[in-house]
């Protein structure tokens, strides 16, 4: 058996483990199965990646996410590891190809979703493969109670029953008890050792901040620190305003969200790993297994829907142990928009009947067929022509996706397709009249034979590639070629992709999953709540609430967190207070002043000017007036 440690060191490069990585691979090395939790950057993959290598034969990783899967693998086959992912959009023949090279190619990880692991082409080849490890990761996705229920992780429990004699292991980042306790029971896990690191990240300062004016708040953060930063919003409209608003300061920023091309977003992730940008500003489809150790501000401008994933969005600054900040900055209208958004756009199954409905006659789909079937999706059509509300519509879609009803998965895609419709020679006359458009032209001819004779879908990815030009230096010329009646060319953008995973029954397909979608529904209001009582409660270290919500009991304050800090401003002495106070009363003799505009003549730190102006307005010494300045009384 090959040495643990030499395989780390050989694929990954370190020279030892981190803590309790070790514990874990040697529970998994004695056929133990095993509950991890360890918290976000804490590497989770290492603790199947190891021991995998070091054992013969194949692990089964199931993963909830594509592009989880596709980062991981390609992360394993950049170290020369064999790998495979079962993704979205693969034919039955791609599959069928894809499982035989895991039984005969000596593969050491075949990654795929619960939903595949369902299919029954996938568990008759998994029954051939010389298993080793069966690795469930994001576990909380089998529990009820966890924050991302998804039923199909029930049936990872066939693992069990297929190779019983093999070790599982179940890995998460944020688990309550009733959810480690759910894992175990669904999972059938036997005798299961427990390895539990701490949720504490000792190296993050909690912040809440009450802020009226969040612009003019993050820009005095990010000027302060200047280190890597992500900025999580809601909205893919509020990525690109404060994107440009940073950009206007002199920050370097970018915004990622879901409707970004796969190019444009690995360009931009890879600026921003490069530090070429400061600011990645995202919705929560940025982050999930990127591993940046030098994270120094994860800042949210609107409030998350649970704890589970704050903790975990938060948890992507200070991967490399230096002081970092996870700071959310709220106003008070967050909760009521945070209720709008999350909780008034919860689909019920009346609307669940109907999404499900438009979804098959959007597609032309009959009853009783569709099962398998993949369709290139435009969201935004589809919800123009049903004149269906966006995000309720969106939430709709991921309800159905985590229920196993579709697959949905948010992709960018350009479906381009076109037919030469002049002959070679008016083309050639063509060229010679616009030079600087044969490049491309030539390239498109020489990759697509059959293009003066039937219409032929383009890679413009590939054309570009070629041609050392842009995307969009091919498809202006695509473009210009149409206009001038060279090619028919029909471009159609899509920003998703639909499988349908069973046959359509309309309500029956519905009624199925009801009693799981009401439950649910009930926990995310409960799960948002838990999110408000986080950020209002002001008596309490805010290290110390998220690790009392995940069950933690070796509970001390953190003294860097935004309570912490007051307190430690509350006991400053009554002198530096007092000077303070007494050089706002010498700037409010000249002219009433707004707070900042008191900050920005002041050298003081802002706490004490707040605390400071927060006694003289008790001492009625000042008073604000219409205009919300401070003046003298």
């Amino acid at each position: 058996m090959l040495d643990p440690l030499s395989v780390l060191k050989q694929y990954w490069g370190f020279d030892s483990f981190r803590e309790p990585q070790e514990q874990v691979i040697d529970h998994l090395l004695n056929k133990q199965d095993t509950l991890a939790l360890l918290p976000t950057g804490g590497g989770k993959s290492v603790c199947f990646q190891v021991p995998a290598m070091v054992l013969d034969g194949i692990c089964i990783v199931i993963s909830p996410l594509v592009a989880l899967i596709q980062d991981q693998v390609n992360q394993l086959k950049n170290k020369n590891i064999k790998a495979i992912g079962l993704t979205g959009g693969l034919k039955h023949n791609d599959i069928d190809t894809l499982l035989d090279n895991c039984i005969y190619g000596n593969y050491k990880f075949l990654y795929l979703s619960p939903e595949r692991l369902q299919q029954e082409l996938v568990q008759e080849r998994i029954r051939q493969m010389p298993v080793n490890l069966i690795a469930i990761d994001e576990a909380h996705c089998i529990s009820e109670w966890g924050h991302d229920f998804r039923p199909a992780y029930r049936n990872c429990s066939w693992l069990r029953e297929t190779f019983p004699q093999v070790p599982i292991v179940a890995l998460t980042a944020s688990a309550t008890a009733d959810v480690q306790k759910d894992i175990i029971n669904n999972l059938n896990l036997r005798q299961p050792q427990t390895v539990k690191s701490s949720f504490s990240r000792p190296n993050i300062a909690y912040m809440v901040f009450e802020e009226e004016d969040k612009k003019y708040k993050l820009e005095r953060i990010l000027k302060k620190n200047k280190g890597s930063s992500i900025i999580y919003v809601t909205s893919r409209k509020a990525t690109v305003s404060y994107t440009e608003f940073l950009t206007q300061l002199g920050i370097k920023a970018a915004f990622y969200h879901g409707g970004v091309s796969s190019d444009e977003k690995q360009e931009k992730l890879q600026a921003w790993l490069r530090d070429d940008i400061q600011v990645m500003v995202a919705t929560n489809a940025f982050g999930m297994g990127i591993d940046k150790p030098n994270v120094r501000t994860v800042i949210h401008l609107n409030l998350p829907d649970s704890i589970e994933n704050y903790y975990q969005e938060s948890g992507r600054a200070g991967r490399d142990g230096n002081k970092s900040f996870a700071v959310i900055l709220k106003n008070k209208s967050d909760e009521s928009q945070a209720e709008e958004q999350f909780i008034k756009v919860i689909p019920d199954t009346g609307f669940l009947k109907l999404l499900y409905k438009k979804l098959n006659n959007f597609f032309q789909v009959s009853y009783g067929e569709g099962k398998d079937e993949v369709f290139a999706f435009n969201f935004n059509e589809f919800c123009h022509r049903y004149r269906f509300n966006g995000l309720l519509t969106y939430n709709g879609l991921k309800t159905l996706d985590r229920h196993s009803v579709i697959n949905f998965t948010e992709s960018y895609k350009n479906n381009i397709v076109l037919q030469f419709t002049v002959n070679s020679n008016s083309l050639f006359s063509y060229m010679d009249k616009y030079p600087k458009i044969e490049t491309i032209v030539q390239a498109i001819l020489r990759t697509y034979g059959g293009v003066f004779d039937l219409p032929t879908k383009i890679n413009t990815v590939l054309i570009s590639s070629k041609t050392a030009s842009t995307e969009e230096d091919v498809m202006n010329v695509l473009e210009q070629l149409a206009k001038d009646e060279i090619i028919a060319l029909n471009a159609k953008n899509t920003d998703a992709e639909i499988t349908f995973l069973v046959p359509r029954e309309d309500d029956r397909v519905i009624n199925i999953i009801a009693k799981d979608v009401k439950k649910q529904n009930k926990l995310k209001v409960n799960k948002l709540q838990a999110v408000f009582d986080y950020c209002n409660t002001n008596d309490r270290c805010k290290s110390v609430q998220l690790l009392s919500y995940f069950g933690e009991n070796d509970l001390r304050p953190c003294g860097i967190c935004s309570f912490c800090i007051l307190q430690k401003q509350k006991k400053t002495s009554h002198e530096v207070l007092d000077i303070v106070a007494e050089q706002i009363l010498k700037l409010l003799k000249n002219s009433a002043l707004s707070s900042r505009k008191i900050h920005e003549q002041l050298t003081f730190r802002e706490e004490f000017i707040i605390e400071a102006i927060r006694r003289l307005l008790e001492d009625d010494k000042i008073c604000i007036n219409q205009k919300n300045e401070y003046q003298l009384k």
